[in-house]
């Protein structure tokens, strides 16, 4: 009989607690680069170079994500979702109003 080459439980276990614990330190970490571009545009009125394009996609994708995430009631989805809707809808309304 062959080996089976499929993990323990335990192991998948601990490697999703590790994914979903780096998964969690990205998401922080990336809203946290998005802070600089919205705090840009807001303190100094100036939205030039933004792409609305890329940003209306951004939060089109956040809002997408946050929906399936409450629908899959998974807060690893959903709850960092709010704060890309939040930075995303920010940059958006700091483009439409401040682009030259």
């Amino acid at each position: 009989m062959a080996p089976d080459p499929t993990p323990h439980a335990g192991a998948t276990a601990h490697d999703d607690s590790l994914l979903r614990k780096a998964l969690g330190g990205m998401s922080l970490f990336t809203l946290a680069m998005t802070v600089p571009q919205v705090w840009t545009i807001w303190s100094q009125r100036q939205a030039a170079g933004v792409s609305l394009l890329s940003w209306g996609a951004y939060l089109l994708s956040a809002l997408l994500w946050f929906w399936f995430g409450l629908r899959k009631r998974d807060r690893n989805i959903w709850l960092p979702c709010i704060g890309w809707i939040v930075l995303d809808a920010a940059v958006v309304a700091g483009a439409l109003r401040y682009a030259a």
